[in-house]
Parts: structure tokens; sequence; C-alpha cells
């Protein structure tokens, strides 16, 4: 495969992968131009059924090097009302989507990168495991738990439960 359609094929998926890494549109396009670059360095180690995961390694990789660097940091823009909602709803959604980001950012890094490998790019748990260099089960269990605390924090009312961070 030509790598301009490696990166053509790839490259929406690692952004995705990079922006809900960091949180932060400028950083992920920053991030998958690195991995890209980097890939672009060592393309005779590129193997055709693993080349999602080894992008996806260098991304993480991309990331923790930016977080060494402590760029940084911008707020998404939560201003803008969507106006075919009513503000009640508006509102109540708002929150709901806070609570489910602090959540996602409380959660561990590893926990956190194998939850949006499977569901972002719906990676299987075999490719997950071999990528972060962990049991399946262990990948699986993650995915359980991580998607528990954030069910959790998306409805805080439910059977008495309450926001992450927040003692039982």
């Amino acid at each position: 495969m030509e790598f301009q359609d490696l990166y053509e094929k790839y490259a929406p998926a690692v952004r995705r992968f990079a922006l809900f890494l960091c949180g932060d549109a400028m950083m992920a396009d920053d991030i998958t131009s690195d991995t890209f670059m980097r890939a672009w360095l060592a393309q005779e180690r590129i193997r055709q059924p693993t080349v999602k995961s080894y992008l996806f390694t260098i991304a993480r990789n991309a990331y923790h090097d930016v977080q060494r660097r402590e760029w940084r940091k911008t707020e998404i823009d939560e201003t803008k009302p969507d106006s075919a909602i009513g503000m009640q709803a508006h509102l109540e959604q708002k929150e709901e989507l806070k609570a489910v980001l602090a959540a996602l950012k409380e959660l561990p890094e590893i926990d956190r990168t194998i939850l949006l490998m499977r569901t972002l790019d719906d990676m299987p748990y075999e490719e997950i495991a071999a990528t972060m260099e962990i049991p399946v089960t262990t990948a699986k269990v993650k995915v359980h738990r991580a998607r528990a605390k954030l069910m959790e924090a998306r409805n805080p009312a439910r059977e008495g439960s309450k926001p992450l961070g927040e003692p039982q």
C-alpha cells in the first residue's frame, strides 16, 4: 500500500483517537501529523494486518510526548446553544456531557485509551490487547469497568449512586 493511501485511509481514525486522548482539536491535529511523520520515517516496520494498531501506538506515544512538554489545553466552547432543543433539555444534556467528560478524564490513561480504541474504532479486543501488550481478558475487563464508570457519571441519580469523585 502506498503511503498516501495509508494516510487517506487511517488519518481520520488517528485524528479522532488523538482528539479523544487530548481533548483539543489543534493538539489532535499536531499528534496526527506527528504520527504520520513517524510512520513515514519507519515505513519498513509497518505490517498490513497491524497498521491501525501501529498508528494508534505512535499516536499514543506522541500524546505522551505532548504531555511531557506540558502544552496548554483549551476548553471546548460550550457557549453555543442548540436551537433544536429546549433550554431545560439543553442544560440537562450539558450537565450530563460535563459529567461524562469529567469521568472520562478521571479514568487512568490506559483505561481511557483502551475504551476509545474499542468504542470509537470498534477495534477487536485481540488487537487492543496486542497493541497495549496486555491479556485479552484484561482489555475486556478494562472496557467494561470504564463503561460502568461513565454510565455512573451519566446517571448519578439512578439507584442512589453519586458522580465520580464523591464518596458513596
